[in-house]
Formats: C-alpha cells, structure tokens, sequence
C-alpha cells in the first residue's frame, strides 16, 4: 500500500558515527515509486556521518524491496544537499592523518553517496534548492533530474583547498560537456536553473519540483520493470561504443520477448487500454 514506508528510516555506523533514525525517510508516494529525503534540514541537509550513514542503509533498503520501480531523492526544507560536511577534520588534526587514511575514508564516502548509479531502476533527483560541491555528484548519480525555480549548482572544490572528489571530473563532463565542467570546476560560479537547463545538467525547471518528479516517477513506475532495469543497464554499456551496445540490446531485447509483459504491452496498445505490467 503507498505510504507505508512513510516514516521508516535507516540506522547504521560509518566511521564509527550513527546514523539516527530520521536522517533519511522513505516513503511511498504512489505503487512502486519510493521517496528518499534527505532530513536534516538545520544543516542544508549535508553530508555528514550521520547522513551517510543513513542514507548507506536506506538506499540499501529500497535496492532490496522488488517492489520498487523507481526512486526519487529530495532534501527536506529549502536545500537539496551542501555537500561533504570536513569538520570533522579539524578534530582529526594532529591523530595521524595522513593521505592513505584519508583515501580508505573518501572511498567508501564516495561510493555510499553515488549508489544511484548502480540501482537497477531509475532514479529522479528532485533538487528543491541549493546543491554544492559533493551533492552535485549525488544528483548526476541520478538518472533524471528536476530542479526548481530557486535551485543553483556550484563546485567551488578548488576555493576550499582541496580537489574535487566523487567523480566529479568525470560526472560533469559526461553530463554537460568538458568545456562547461571545467568551467564549473575552475571557477565555482553558481549556475542557477534556467542556465543548467540549457546546459543540460537538469531536464526542466518546474515550481513544486517534487510534484513534477513524482509525477513521472509515477509514469515510469508504470513501464514494464523488466525492460525499464535492462535500458538502464543498456544506457551504461552505451559509454563503451555502439559495437557494444549492438551486443548487450542483442541480449537484452530477446530476453523482454520471452516476457508475459510483452504481450501485456502488445495487448494494452491493441485495446488502447493502460498495460498492467507485473514483471513477469
């Protein structure tokens, strides 16, 4: 039933720091759609230890329920995400940091924060507001993405002192170019929605964001899941040429013509009826 989900959030430990258990909720807006928001809103809902602890183990979650067709992330209150919280550097100065802890720290902090990527269904970042250095690889992770009127995009790793870090290098350019991710990384300007629209780091600017992308998280929800995991699988072995592609779309298609959903789909359309697609 929707909304069951509501409420239920996630409790693990990353670096030795809990995860409360209201960091991340999930929800269920609507059949098969799943609803991650980010909720910490005092601190623009940034990524802290807590946080990443909680959302480690809410996507982990979501990944697990077969129910889940699609996933939309949001923050709660006027930010989507601030990016990396690095307080916590100044209380480790002076214990012996060093380059080799700090990389055995950034890997796993990076991996638990780009999960989208790896989810076999589609994921929707609805960015209600400010996103800031490590979060905007949090919302390229994501498939699609919507943002608001009053949302604004900046990578400024460089005036911090330190250099970019979860794949940004490779996430901006695969989404808007290399000349404007190294505009992005060299300057830290603020891009603001309608410039990220014609820039192609979001696909539309909509007043309540978050209705916009449930709405079509409610409209993918109701493809066929089977073909809708393969083309997201597909659309990932795209980056390695079309030769590639022609081999995986001639797996990948055959196995969907074995479907009951195919002839569910091919039904529906005879009709002019909606599909009821059940995986199968």
């Amino acid at each position: 039933m929707a909304g069951e989900y509501h409420g239920r959030a996630a409790c693990a430990a990353i670096g030795g720091e809990m995860a409360t258990d209201d960091a991340v909720l999930i929800s269920e807006p609507t059949p098969g759609v799943r609803l991650l928001t980010l909720n910490r809103p005092q601190v623009r809902n940034a990524m802290t230890g807590e946080m990443t602890a909680a959302w480690g183990t809410a996507i982990e979650e979501v990944a697990a329920d077969r129910d889940t067709r699609v996933a939309v992330v949001t923050g709660a209150g006027s930010s989507f995400c601030s990016g990396a919280d690095l307080s916590w550097l100044d209380q480790a100065a002076g214990h012996d940091v060093t380059t080799d802890r700090l990389r055995d720290r950034m890997l796993p902090f990076y991996r638990t924060w780009l999960r989208p990527r790896s989810l076999p269904f589609p994921v929707i970042a609805a960015i209600n507001g400010p996103v800031v250095g490590a979060a905007v690889c949090l919302a390229l992770s994501c498939d699609l993405r919507y943002a608001g009127p009053g949302a604004m995009f900046s990578t400024p790793f460089i005036y911090l002192g330190t250099h970019a870090g979860m794949g940004a290098t490779w996430l901006l350019q695969e989404a808007i170019g290399v000349s404007r991710a190294r505009e992005m990384l060299y300057t830290g300007r603020e891009v603001f929605s309608e410039e990220a629209l014609e820039w192609g780091l979001i696909g539309g600017v909509a007043d309540d964001v978050l209705a916009h992308s449930l709405k079509i998280a409610e409209q993918i929800a109701g493809a066929a899941p089977i073909a809708t995991r393969l083309t997201k699988a597909g659309l990932e072995q795209a980056a390695h040429g079309l030769e590639a592609s022609l081999q995986w779309e001639a797996l990948a298609q055959p196995v969907t013509m074995t479907t009951a959903d195919l002839h569910e789909g091919i039904e529906a359309r005879r009709h002019r009826r909606s599909p009821n697609f059940r995986g199968l």
